[in-house]
Order: C-alpha cells, then structure tokens, then sequence
C-alpha cells in the first residue's frame, strides 16, 4: 500500500525572513489527519534568509535531525556546542529533560534551505545530548544510514526503533531497498524528481509505504531523497 503526501498540500507560511513548508501540522497548521507517521512527528522544509534565524528556544523529549541541502546552519546550544551545518553533513539533537538553542543561517549573503525532522523517542527524560557528522560522497548514489537506534555504521544515534536514509541521485541512477512488510517506510524528495514504485514524484512530495516488498527509485535528473524506516 502507498500513500501519497503531495507537495502542494503540505501547510505553508511566509514569516518575511522564513519560508516554511510543514509536511506534517506544525505551528498555526494544523489537519488532524496529517499528524505524521508512526514515530515521525515533523518535517519542516526551511529556507531562511541572510543573516536571519530562530532566536534562543526550548525543546523537550524530542530527537531532532538537521539535514542541511544548500547554504549554512549555524547552532547554539544550552549543552556548550556550537556549530555551523553544511550539505553533506547531518546534526542530533536529544532534547530529552530540556534544552534550549538558536538556529540561524551562517552567510549574510546566501539563504540556507534546511529540512528540521522530529521523531519522537521511546525513552522519555533521558540526558540532552548532540551529534554532528559529516557523510558527504557517502551519499551519493546509495542509501547511506545517517540515523539509527544502535548508531551502527558511523550514523548518529537516536531514541528511537527508527532508520534514517539519505541518497543523492544522478539522472537515471536507481537505488532499491528491501522493505520490512511489519514496518513503515516514508519517503520524502528533498529536492529534484524521481519515480518510486511506478509513481512520479518531485520536491517536497512523500510517500508512506507499507506491507510492500521493496521500494526503487529512480531519479529523473539530479535528485535527493531522505527515507524513513519506522516502527
């Protein structure tokens, strides 16, 4: 079964120094039926103009992953760490008991366009805590893991029974994943336009997947795409 999450219907807003597409009901948008995905709460395609950003907030009981697809995130946090976020390049944050940060775009001259995805965690009040790291060439042309529960193979560790793919696509370049029929899979284009599973999808569609044997993508022209696998 696949279900289909167009672009065009996700919640938007123009803040001036923001531009925010909501996939999932986020702030003033709000759809009972579009809650998120089993442990997937919220993706937030952002685009934040020079030298602009999120002033100093908090946040509880929330894994959250910055994956950065064109300029510079810059982030401070009540932890100590202090960081600027390129493409290539994926940040964790474990909200767990509290923590506050500010997220601003780094350049005064270019706007950074960044996906904030939260996935809610199955252990509530653990320790705030932080991970960056850089994958770059590794995420071309395969699904390369960039979150998991046991942090296997250099991907940053979540609390969450939850797997985090991304893939950067050349025109034509195909990649396959062998689904779990008992779990949900969802894709979401980050940028370019592929077909999945015979169905033609572009920037800022997602897809839920579920009870199917496999997903291919192919990439009709120069791609990205991030896939969930969920509980």
């Amino acid at each position: 079964m696949i279900y289909l999450r167009p672009a065009n219907e996700r919640g938007h807003a123009n803040h001036g120094w923001l531009d925010t597409w909501h996939t999932f009901s986020f702030a003033n948008y709000y759809d009972p039926n579009y809650m998120g995905v089993s442990a997937l709460r919220v993706i937030n395609d952002d685009t934040v103009d020079p030298g602009a950003g999120f002033g100093t907030h908090g946040h509880q009981d929330m894994e959250i992953i910055s994956y950065v697809l064109s300029g510079a995130l810059e982030h401070k946090d009540s932890m100590g760490f202090g960081t600027v976020i390129r493409p290539g390049e994926v940040q964790r944050m474990s909200a767990g008991t509290g923590v506050t940060h500010s997220e601003y775009n780094a350049s005064d001259s270019e706007p950074v366009n960044f996906l904030q995805i939260w996935i809610t965690p199955n252990q509530y009040g653990v320790e705030p805590g932080y991970e960056q790291k850089a994958f770059h060439d590794e995420l071309n042309g395969q699904l390369r893991l960039v979150a998991s529960a046991d942090g296997r193979d250099g991907s940053l560790s979540i609390h969450q029974d939850a797997e985090l793919y991304a893939c950067r696509l050349k025109d034509a370049e195909q990649v396959e994943y062998a689904a779990d029929k008992d779990r949900t899979q969802y894709i979401h284009i980050a940028r370019g336009n592929v077909i999945l599973n015979e169905n033609a999808l572009s920037h800022g569609d997602g897809i839920a997947v579920q009870q199917e044997a496999s997903i291919c993508i192919t990439a009709n022209g120069e791609a990205e795409v991030l896939l969930f696998n969920l509980p």
